[in-house]
This record gives structure tokens, sequence and C-alpha cells, in this order.
């Protein structure tokens, strides 16, 4: 009989269904008593499932890590962590830490030392140019000296002049020496005519003596040096007093230095400046400051220092190209904290840090706001806002960030406005020029040769790179100011002392990795300048790569929406994210 019901479908199917609904309540139905318990345990034992996420597409997420299916990059933990106190802090854990390659340092008090780079040229000593002179009125008649930069000794004959003056002059002379114990006064007159015409007291007693007229003269050089400039040619008539020639002693130089405004107060007479020269590759001179220019170019918006240089070996050149460091110790700044700029992250005119929780031995990341002081080259003075023995994340910021906005946490995008009322942090100067002014035209045409640029890095080609920087460069100093108001020409006066800094480091490059590092400072001061004063007429797309600048992060801008990576070019060239877009 039962094996009749169970060849019947009709018996068999209910038979399922019913069983299926007894397991399903069996095994989803809550319990009571110790299993109640053990849920309860488990919640405080703070287990959590493991989630495995891409920093780039947040709305990926794996069970396991691997690659990101979009865009290949590692997978990294996503954690809920429940349990601690502070609910904007950021936990990661120790995996994903050493994944992001996040390392930490204690801050510490160090001295306030700062690396200052110059950009300068050889140049000749002013001091040691002298210029030659035609004694007398005349002709030229012959020229031993024929070309610029030929060498002449002191007391060289450089050229002869037919003097009808002179001839004269010799006549007057040779009759008053005849009367001369007759006439003394007339006599001394006609010597002291002659030695107003530079003639030296033994050529007078030689004509006298001789008495026969001399037609010509010779001019001699008073100095040895290079001739730096050839005034005459053969048959020329030249006045008394007119310049002939140029004569520069090289055996002594000045080596003068470009100095931006900003670093100026960090300068004074008497500090060593380290250098070297172009033409002389893995050689190192070094000089003492003998003077600062005091008047600021108003175009350039640089000041000169300057060093002597012997140059008895002939060496150096005037005109070549000089790179040289001056070590700075700030004394406003003694004993200063400081940390390392790779530590800070940028929020407009903000700059903050992740803080390490110390009462937690886990990755546990606080974002804080600080106040920086001088930048020391590749570190800062810290004015406020840490405190010394505090740990902070110096490599893996951006990492650390991304984390955060994954979580929906508090971090460099989304720092909330002060309590006072004041505006969002990310608006800037909320003063933006006329857009019809001359300045925002300027601006504005920066920003397309700016586009060019950063396409040559696309293409990683670093011979254009060099060539467009150099453009970046004149149109940046070339800017105009007159027509906005004086806070604005401020303002633009400080960020435009950066750029060109950055600008100048891009182009001074001929490898391609080293002007994309240097691509990375002029992004972030290049983005201050668009949120500062805005742009006419264009939408910009603020885009950021995460593996970029060694696994830190670095952003650019761009004038389309798509991602074109300026930073790996075909190597990558999609990789990245659209972070603001500014209009």
């Amino acid at each position: 009989m039962m094996k009749k019901l169970l060849k019947n479908r009709y018996f068999v199917l209910p038979l399922s269904v019913a069983g299926g609904i007894l397991i399903g309540w069996l095994l989803f139905h809550p319990h009571t008593g110790s299993t109640v318990t053990n849920v309860t345990e488990s919640h405080n034992d703070n287990v959590t499932d493991e989630v495995w996420t891409c920093s780039m597409h947040p709305q990926i997420k794996l069970p396991e890590p691997g690659k990101c299916p979009i865009c290949g990059m590692n997978l990294i933990p996503l954690t809920q962590a429940s349990g601690y106190a502070n609910t904007d802090a950021i936990h990661m854990t120790r995996e994903a830490a050493e994944l992001a390659n996040v390392n930490t340092s204690v801050v510490s008090r160090q001295r306030a030392v700062k690396n200052i780079r110059l950009y300068g040229k050889v140049a000749t000593d002013e001091r040691l140019i002298q210029s030659q002179i035609a004694q007398v009125p005349g002709r030229i008649e012959t020229l031993m000296v024929n070309f610029t930069g030929e060498t002449v000794k002191k007391g060289q004959p450089l050229a002869v002049i037919y003097s009808p003056g002179l001839v004269t002059a010799q006549q007057e002379l040779i009759e008053a020496a005849r009367t001369k114990s007759d006439n003394p006064e007339i006599y001394e007159a006609a010597k002291e005519r002659m030695r107003q015409w530079k003639l030296s007291d033994e050529q007078i007693e030689s004509i006298e003596e001789s008495s026969v007229v001399q037609s010509n003269l010779t001019i001699l050089s008073g100095t040895s040096g290079i001739i730096t400039e050839k005034k005459i040619n053969i048959g020329d008539y030249v006045s008394r007093g007119e310049v002939l020639f140029e004569v520069a002693d090289l055996s002594s130089l000045w080596i003068t230095f470009d100095t931006y405004e900003t670093d100026l107060q960090f300068l004074k007479t008497g500090d060593r400046i380290d250098f070297t020269i172009e033409a002389l590759p893995g050689e190192s001179f070094s000089g003492r400051i003998s003077f600062i220019d005091p008047v600021i170019d108003p175009v350039t918006r640089v000041a000169r220092v300057r060093i002597d240089a012997g140059n008895t070996n002939g060496r150096l050149k005037p005109g070549m190209f000089a790179t040289g460091t001056v070590t700075s110790e700030l004394g406003d700044y003694k004993n200063s904290l400081v940390i390392p700029a790779t530590a800070v992250l940028w929020t407009g005119k903000r700059s903050v840090v992740y803080v390490k929780d110390p009462g937690s031995d886990d990755p546990l990341f606080q974002l804080r706001e600080i106040i920086l002081g001088p930048a020391l080259g590749d570190n800062y003075v810290v004015s406020d806002g840490l405190s010394e023995g505090e740990v902070i994340v110096t490599e893996g910021a951006f990492s650390v960030d991304a984390a955060a906005q994954l979580e929906g946490k508090r971090s460099m995008m989304n720092i909330p406005a002060e309590k006072t009322g004041t505006a969002d942090p990310l608006s800037y100067n909320a003063k933006k020029p006329a857009p019809d002014t001359d300045f925002m035209r300027d601006i504005s045409n920066l920003y397309e040769q700016y586009i060019v640029l950063k396409n040559d890095f696309v293409g990683s080609n670093p011979e254009k790179v060099t060539k467009e920087a150099q453009r970046l460069l004149v149109t940046i100093k070339g800017i105009k100011t007159q027509d906005i108001d004086g806070d604005l020409q401020k303002e633009w006066r400080g960020y435009s002392t950066v750029l060109i800094k950055q600008a100048e480091a891009i182009a001074s490059y001929d490898d391609i990795k080293k002007q994309r590092a240097s691509f990375v400072l002029f992004n972030d001061t290049f983005y201050k300048v668009i949120k500062a004063f805005g742009i006419n007429d264009r939408t910009v797309y603020y885009q950021f790569c995460p593996m970029a600048n060694d696994g830190k992060g670095a952003y650019w801008l761009s004038e389309t929406e798509g991602i074109r990576n300026p930073y790996y070019g075909d190597e990558m060239l999609t990789c990245g994210e659209v972070r603001e877009v500014i209009r």
C-alpha cells in the first residue's frame, strides 16, 4: 500500500512541500534559552563578516580578496568596526593597512631647517668691466683687435687713430719747447694739453727731443681681460671720449640667483650657497651671499642674490646655468613640531592629518585639522593642532581617507562647516574677480595652456612637456593684475610664486618620471587658483588616481569627464575618477 502511495505523484508533491516548511521552521524559528545567550555573546565578541571592496569603485563588494573587475586594482577590506567610542574614527584591519602601505610616525620637535632651491646664471662682475675710449678725436687707421671674445693684456695696443688735432698739439709743443726759457707758461700749457689727451710724460719728452710730429696715436688696453663688445671699424671717425671697446676681466665672476619674494625672509648676507653648474656635471661649488637685491622685479616677482666666484682657470663662462641650495635655520621656529609633507591632506585652504587613536592597538585613525607654518622642503612646521608624541599617518593618508569615505565617515571631502556659520571651507574666496577683466582672461588662457601640458603628460612625451612648461612659465609671469583689487592681487602673487617654482621644476627635467613628480605639486596649487578665482565659461573636472605618486594618490584637472591619466599614460590610461566638478 505504502509503495503505491509513494509512486503516486499527487501524494508525494504535497508531502515534499510540507517537509520543506518544517525544516525551514526548525532552522530559522527564534529559540529561547541558551541559544539567545550565544547570539548575545557573539555580538559582544565584535565578530564581523569581512567584505572586500575597491577604493576606486566602492560599489564592488566581494567576500574574498582579489582584483577589482573594473580597474584591476587590489581589493581592500571593508570593515564596520563596532565597540569603539569614537564613531568618527576610521578603523582598518592590520591586513588592510599593510595592503594600503599605511605607515605612521611619532610627532616630534626638530630643528626647523629650510632648504631653498635657487636657479641662476653665471654673470660678469660689473666692477671688472672697463671701457676703452678714444683719448683724441680722429679716424681709425688700424685695428689690432678685430672681434669680440679676443683676449687682451694690459698695455697691449688695441687701435691706431689719425688725429689732426694731435698733430697741431705736437707742433705747438715743439715750438713752445724752443722758447720755454722765455715763455715757461706757454710751454707748460702745451705739455698739459698733451697730458689731457692721455699721452705719458715719456711720450711727451720723446716728441720734444725728436722734434718729429707723430700723426697717429696708439690706443693701449688699460686692463687684461676679454673683449666683450667692439664698437668701431677701420675708417670710423670717433670723438674724444667715445667708447671703442668693452673689456671684462673674467678672473672673478658673479653667480646671480633668482629668489622668490616668499623665500627672501630666509636669506641674509653671508649665508652659504652650494651650487652646481649645468655645463660641469658632477662638480660642486659653494660661495657666500655678498649682495641681496633690495628691489623686487615687478614682472617676475623675484629679487636677485649674488655670490662672488673665482675663475682663475677660466672654466666658468658668463651665461652658464647654475642651480643652488641654501640651508636656512628658522630662528623663529626653533624646537618646533615638524611633520613630513606626505602626512598632510589639503581640503581647500585647510590642511588635515590622520592621527592614530592612542587607546587602540589596531589601526584606528581620526581626521584632525591642523595649522601649518613654513614649508621645509619635504616637511612642514606645525603651528597648532598636534602635540608632541602623537602618532600620525605619514604614508598612505589618501588610502585611509578613501576608506573613511567608503564607510561614510568624516573625511577630507566632507569636513563640515564651522559652527559659527562661516562658509563651507571648500568654497574658497567668496570674492571673485569680474569675468571681463584682463586677469580672468589671462587665467582662462593659462588653463588652456595647462590642458596642453596635461595632454603631453598623457602622451608621455618629456620633450613636449619641457617645452610646454616653459611656455606656461612665460604666461604665469605675464598675467596682468591691474584690474583686480589689492587683496586679490596679493592672493595671486602668493599662488604665482609657487606656480613659477613648480613649473620651473617640471621644465628642468628631461625624465618623464621626475616631471610627473613635480606635476603632482603643480596640480595642487593650480586647483587652488581655479577655486580661488573661478574660471570663465568652462567646466573643469577635478580627477584623482589613488595609485599615482608612489601609491599616495594624485589629482589633476581635465577639460572632459572621461579619464585620461597623465601619471601613467597608456599604461593605465583610464585609471581614476572625477572627485569634483567646477563650473
